[in-house]
């Protein structure tokens, strides 16, 4: 959505870039995530407009996330040098 607000305002400049550079940069910037996405576009014989392109990458983003499904992370907190010091030669009773 970024680029294609800078080509917006490039046009207002009366600066034009074909739809089918737009597409092939953006694709090049997206993420290492996007790539099955990347292929996917390239092997299609139909090219897409930036808002085609844009609601693909909407949907892929989607189905990344969903992919993804819920993360749960486990924080571990460390003892302090003074509670390691009192429990030197201590047998841990786990």
């Amino acid at each position: 959505m970024h680029i294609r607000d800078i080509v917006a305002q490039l046009k207002a400049l009366e600066v034009t870039m074909s739809d089918s550079f737009l597409v092939c940069y953006i694709l090049s910037t997206l993420l290492v995530q996007y790539t099955p996405f990347k292929i996917s576009y390239n092997t299609h014989k139909d090219k897409w407009s930036i808002n085609e392109l844009l609601i693909m990458c909407v949907q892929e983003e989607k189905r990344l996330i969903m992919e993804q499904g819920e993360r749960v992370y486990l924080i571990v907190q460390g003892k302090k040098k003074g509670d390691q010091a009192k429990n030197k030669g201590k047998i841990p009773t786990h």
